[in-house]
């Protein structure tokens, strides 16, 4: 893993790193990645609650959360 840290390509100010999710073979891989960000004077400024309102990260989930049981493996 990457240990440096993340900076915006835009202004060059350090951001945060974020957990993003991938499948690979039937199984979720974390990636980290670096986040929105946050200077106000940047190009790419994102507020933080323009960041919660973008819905659910992966769709899949949501609708496994949705069935009966929650977890959408049919167990019990």
């Amino acid at each position: 893993m990457d240990s440096s840290e993340h900076v915006c390509p835009e202004c060059g100010q350090p951001v945060e790193t974020v957990i993003r999710r991938y499948k690979t073979l039937g199984a979720w891989v974390p990636r980290w990645v670096a986040g929105p960000c946050r200077n106000r004077e940047c190009e790419a400024y994102v507020p933080e609650d323009a960041a919660d309102s973008e819905g659910p990260e992966d769709p899949e989930n949501q609708k496994a959360a949705e069935l009966p049981g929650g977890s959408g493996t049919g167990g019990t």
